[in-house]
């Protein structure tokens, strides 16, 4: 969770932004902190570079997860969390990564510790997911690219 706060902190919107709001504020900080508006020095350029490399950073990761984004995609996701099994599981950092056997991956933000001790002592780790952590948690798939900002 605290990623999710500091990216939009970053960009400085609400975790209510949609994602034409989204794509308003992240192409007016990029026309701010643009590289190429900076050459007085080569501090200040390089001070720019990581500033738009965090703004672009925080806008896909902000965009994946975004309602509109997980909408579009939920008819995909419903079919492979409720008929593919669970192939692989990590958790770090409050973050819940499944991989599935289709392929695909997903990130699932601020599981409490004790859920995933749950997860892993589960008799059957897939039903325990589809009743705990699939529609519970935010979540974003890793497995390709569903931003369509």
């Amino acid at each position: 969770m605290r990623k999710i706060v500091d990216y939009r902190k970053v960009l400085g919107v609400d975790k209510n932004a949609e994602l034409q709001q989204l794509k308003t504020v992240y192409r007016t900080l990029m026309k701010n902190w643009h590289p190429d508006k900076f050459t007085e020095s080569a501090e200040s350029k390089l001070e720019a570079e990581e500033k738009s490399k965090s703004i672009i950073e925080a806008y896909h990761f902000l965009v994946s997860i975004a309602p509109e984004t997980r909408l579009q995609t939920l008819d995909d996701y419903n079919l492979t969390t409720s008929s593919v099994g669970i192939a692989d599981f990590e958790y770090q950092g409050q973050v819940l990564t499944v991989k599935f056997g289709d392929g695909n991956e997903y990130e699932y933000f601020d599981v409490p510790r004790a859920v995933y001790i749950k997860l892993i002592n589960a008799d059957s780790p897939g039903r325990f997911a589809r009743r705990h952590i699939y529609n519970n948690y935010v979540y974003r798939s890793t497995s390709k690219r569903v931003a369509m900002a």
